[in-house]
Protein backbone atom coordinates (compact mmCIF):
# COMPACT_ATOMS: atom_id res chain seq x y z
CA UNK A 1 0.00 0.00 0.00
CA UNK A 2 1.49 3.46 -1.10
CA UNK A 3 0.69 6.45 1.28
CA UNK A 4 2.30 9.56 1.94
CA UNK A 5 3.70 10.28 5.49
CA UNK A 6 3.60 13.03 8.09
CA UNK A 7 6.52 13.99 9.82
CA UNK A 8 5.76 15.55 13.62
CA UNK A 9 8.15 17.43 15.76
CA UNK A 10 7.36 19.12 18.90
CA UNK A 11 10.56 21.17 19.97
CA UNK A 12 9.52 21.85 23.22
CA UNK A 13 8.68 18.25 24.08
CA UNK A 14 11.92 17.06 21.90
CA UNK A 15 9.28 14.39 20.46
CA UNK A 16 9.14 13.25 16.59
CA UNK A 17 6.95 11.30 15.55
CA UNK A 18 6.74 10.02 11.59
CA UNK A 19 3.25 8.34 10.32
CA UNK A 20 1.47 7.82 7.43
CA UNK A 21 -0.98 10.00 6.30
CA UNK A 22 -4.46 10.66 7.32
CA UNK A 23 -6.23 10.15 10.52
CA UNK A 24 -6.73 6.33 11.13
CA UNK A 25 -7.55 5.16 15.17
CA UNK A 26 -4.56 3.49 16.66
CA UNK A 27 -2.57 2.84 19.95
CA UNK A 28 1.54 3.25 20.53
CA UNK A 29 3.32 0.08 21.73
CA UNK A 30 6.56 0.81 23.46
CA UNK A 31 9.25 -0.70 22.21
CA UNK A 32 12.09 0.10 24.60
CA UNK A 33 14.39 3.37 25.41
CA UNK A 34 11.63 5.90 24.58
CA UNK A 35 10.67 4.36 21.26
CA UNK A 36 7.43 3.37 20.44
CA UNK A 37 5.55 2.04 17.67
CA UNK A 38 1.62 3.25 16.19
CA UNK A 39 -0.26 0.43 15.34
CA UNK A 40 -3.59 0.82 13.50
CA UNK A 41 -6.84 -0.52 15.59
CA UNK A 42 -8.45 -2.11 12.95
CA UNK A 43 -5.93 -3.94 10.52
CA UNK A 44 -2.54 -4.38 13.35
CA UNK A 45 -0.52 -3.13 10.98
CA UNK A 46 2.33 -0.27 12.08
CA UNK A 47 1.52 2.59 10.91
CA UNK A 48 4.12 5.10 12.68
CA UNK A 49 6.72 5.35 15.18
CA UNK A 50 7.30 7.93 17.84
CA UNK A 51 10.54 8.96 19.34
CA UNK A 52 11.17 10.73 22.61
CA UNK A 53 14.00 13.07 22.88
CA UNK A 54 15.13 13.06 19.35
CA UNK A 55 17.55 16.11 19.08
CA UNK A 56 19.29 14.89 22.64
CA UNK A 57 19.46 11.48 20.62
CA UNK A 58 21.07 13.20 16.88
CA UNK A 59 23.05 15.86 19.09
CA UNK A 60 26.67 14.33 17.62
CA UNK A 61 24.47 14.69 14.15
CA UNK A 62 25.81 18.54 13.46
CA UNK A 63 24.26 18.92 9.81
CA UNK A 64 21.69 16.24 9.70
CA UNK A 65 20.14 16.93 6.13
CA UNK A 66 17.43 14.22 4.41
CA UNK A 67 16.55 15.05 0.47
CA UNK A 68 13.03 14.75 0.32
CA UNK A 69 10.81 13.09 -1.47
CA UNK A 70 12.21 10.07 0.83
CA UNK A 71 11.14 6.55 1.12
CA UNK A 72 10.27 5.31 4.00
CA UNK A 73 9.31 1.20 5.12
CA UNK A 74 7.85 0.43 8.43
CA UNK A 75 8.32 -3.38 9.78
CA UNK A 76 7.64 -4.65 12.68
Amino acid sequence: MKSNMNIYYDKEGDFLEIGLEGRRKGYFIDVGEGISKRVDEKTGKVIGIAILSFKKRTEYLKDMRISLPIKLEISA
